[in-house]
């Protein structure tokens, strides 16, 4: 298929591909899937080989939210029937760390609901990084605390942590329709934030919600233009008691043709397989790492997750290995240069310092005149059946008096 050969031989020069090209790769029929998934995964092997980087989330704080993301259980006026708990102490936070890393996870990451932290709240979270980085040597820590406000960013950074994560989540234009207590521009500002700290930046999306391909693509073109290090994918968990309860529109075809789009997209980037991913790839899991290099181990934050073992298991299985905390992550022009095809020390594709691919002064893509704008027409997928026997709120770990998964 040449669309593929395109791809490939973009994806291996870190060239940004068209809209059109990437719209492309989510309208291809399930017959071409594999196809699809080898092209992409040529890509994925190129810059991070056969390496799966393992990541553990810790719910430093659960519930109790102001904000009403309706994509959440942990919104305002939530009746999921989560848990809900104040701020863990450092040492529980610790605890809860090392059961993930004992499973073989690299990065740790610290969530706290809520809009963004006080900066009592820093000091708090400071204090936990300190902590878990005491006992565990060459652990990445990550911290995922809402809205970051001036000086937040640094102050993490100067307590240890190694990123912040801040997810776009869906597209600009339909921004307003999934959260209206903060904006897009907000989020944006947060990421902006997190790199001009010293932070690697974290950021990603949430498939699954009703959205267009179209949306899809700008997210992603979006995340591409803000050039994080990390773009955590998720598949939306249709937690019962959310307002997008309802949405169950994802297939395990879909998702990987999903995948394979970022990768085309981000091709020396973490693309991290996150929520979602046992309720809607399911059994087509294993498939999913030729697109992605990283995944989350064990549990989520409110839902459970696929047993910590088995997820080791299909690592090995298909063939992969375990990235080891020894290893590095990134592609060594990222690595070295704090960024790569759209770094923040010099003009390119994405760059912060110029306009180009995909920026709001350009509204291009590499090589392309700018496109324009595109007609959002309905989602024609058809649905999948609910799975609503694959979503379970999370009863342990953090937050109770049993173990967690890991």
């Amino acid at each position: 298929m040449d669309l593929l050969n395109t791809l490939v031989d973009k994806g291996l020069r870190r060239e940004l591909p068209t809209r059109e090209e990437a719209l492309a790769v989510l309208a291809t029929s399930d017959d071409d899937l594999l196809d699809v998934v080898a092209a992409a995964g040529k890509v994925r092997r190129q810059w991070f080989g056969r390496r799966v980087k393992l990541n553990y989330l810790v719910n430093l704080k659960s519930g109790l939210c102001p904000e009403d993301c309706n994509y959440c259980s942990q919104r305002l006026g939530s009746t999921t029937g989560i848990l809900k708990y104040t701020w863990l102490k450092p040492d529980e936070a610790s605890q809860a760390a090392a059961a993930g890393l004992a499973g073989g996870a690299k990065r740790v990451c610290l969530v706290a609901s809520g809009r963004g932290p006080t900066d009592r709240d820093v000091d708090r979270v400071s204090k936990t990084i300190k902590a878990i980085k005491d006992q565990n040597e060459g652990v990445e820590v990550c911290a995922c605390l809402g809205l970051l406000s001036d000086g937040q960013a640094e102050r993490l950074r100067e307590a240890g942590a190694d990123a912040y994560n801040h997810n776009l989540n869906t597209s600009e234009s339909t921004y307003a329709d999934i959260t209206t207590t903060h904006t897009y521009a907000d989020r944006v500002d947060t990421v902006n934030k997190a790199h001009a700290a010293g932070l690697s930046a974290c950021s990603g999306l949430i498939a699954g919600m009703g959205e267009s391909d179209e949306d899809l693509v700008d997210v992603v073109y979006s995340l591409r233009e803000l050039d994080p290090d990390s773009v955590p994918v998720n598949f939306l968990i249709p937690v019962e008691g959310t307002p997008l309860a309802k949405e169950w529109n994802l297939t395990p075809q879909r998702c990987l043709r999903i995948l394979a789009m970022v990768r085309f997209v981000c091709p020396d980037v973490e693309v991290r397989i996150a929520g979602g991913r046992e309720v809607h790839l399911r059994t087509m899991q294993p498939l999913a790492l030729n697109l992605a290099n990283s995944i989350f181990l064990g549990d989520y934050l409110t839902t459970e997750g696929q047993a910590g073992k088995a997820d080791l298991e299909m690592i090995a299985d298909a063939g992969f290995e375990v990235e080891g905390t020894d290893q590095v992550t990134l592609p060594e022009h990222r690595a070295t240069a704090g960024g790569g095809c759209g770094s923040h020390d010099g003009a390119g594709c994405g760059s912060h310092e110029s306009a180009g691919c995909g920026s709001h002064e350009g509204g291009g893509v590499c090589g392309t005149a700018a496109p324009a704008a595109p007609v959002r027409e309905p989602r024609t997928d058809p649905v999948t059946e609910p799975r609503t026997d694959l979503v379970a709120v999370r009863r342990r770990g953090a937050g109770t008096d049993l173990a967690p998964n890991a």
